[in-house]
């Protein structure tokens, strides 16, 4: 049996026994490190295959035509622990290259936060370059059904991809993500840093917000503070963590800030959380 028949195999039965779990990474402001917001990411460990990364079976998912079917699972657990958050803390979640040109995306997606009772306002789907460009103008319709129904979209991994910077002009973004490959280089190498510079004023003049990723040293969270980048993720911020951990770490910003007062957060246990 070929590798990605039995992935995908394995993966339809993850996905009805509901056994694909949702890990959060924080998004934090680089000037006092608190968080902003989590973005959502995908984990599978099957029982035979052990781990298998999202950059497989994200893609598989998309190819096979059960996309849909994953992402609401994933997005209805996503929302049912950041609905819990504190209200100024957003949840940023990963919209596929199908679904951005499937012109029903905008409902869905409402209908499931709104089964769950997350606030669109809170929701930001990230998009890549390269989707954007598969059908440029089903995916700007898209794009403007989400903004009216509230949800903020955000373009990842720029740089990356195949599009002009006058498509910045075109779409409706509310934020943009410096890719990683930028920032792992930015404190070697002045070619790096004059790139991530250039895209900042060019985000100031768009009004666009910019988060950096892939943020690995304290070097280069100073840098990019240096260049007036106020948001980042990245392993020198945190890694990936459960649901339940999300709690902690805001309980823990919490107490820093205002010491034992953090009532009014709710912690895993009081709920029915994933």
């Amino acid at each position: 049996m070929r590798y990605g028949t039995q992935v995908e195999q394995a993966l339809r039965r993850a996905i009805i026994a509901d056994e694909v779990a949702v890990h959060f990474q924080p998004i934090v402001d680089l000037i006092d490190g608190s968080i902003q917001g989590f973005e959502a990411l995908a984990r599978w460990t099957d029982r035979e295959l052990g781990f298998v990364s999202p950059a497989v079976f994200i893609p598989l998912a998309e190819e096979r035509g059960f996309i849909d079917s994953l992402t609401e699972t994933l997005l209805k657990k996503a929302a049912e622990t950041a609905k819990h958050w504190p209200s100024d803390m957003f949840l940023s979640f990963n919209l596929s290259s199908a679904q951005l040109i499937d012109p029903a995306t905008g409902f869905n997606m409402l209908a499931i936060i709104n089964r769950v009772g997350l606030d669109p306002r809170r929701l930001e789907l990230e998009i890549t370059e390269t989707a954007m460009m598969s059908d440029p103008e089903i995916a700007a319709k898209v794009i403007d059904e989400l903004h009216t129904i509230g949800i903020r979209v955000s373009l990842d991994d720029f740089g990356t991809g195949q599009s002009s910077l006058g498509r910045l002009r075109e779409f409706a973004f509310n934020k943009l993500k410096i890719d990683r490959s930028f920032i792992s280089e930015i404190t070697v190498d002045k070619s790096s840093e004059h790139i991530v510079r250039a895209i900042l004023m060019m985000c100031e003049g768009l009004n666009l917000k910019v988060i950096a990723e892939g943020i690995e040293t304290e070097e280069q969270a100073e840098m990019l503070r240096s260049l007036g980048c106020r948001s980042g993720q990245g392993w020198h911020y945190g890694k990936a963590v459960d649901s339940a951990e999300t709690f902690r770490l805001i309980e823990a910003q919490q107490a820093a800030q205002f010491g034992s007062r953090s009532a009014y957060i709710v912690t895993p246990g009081s709920h029915d959380l994933p």
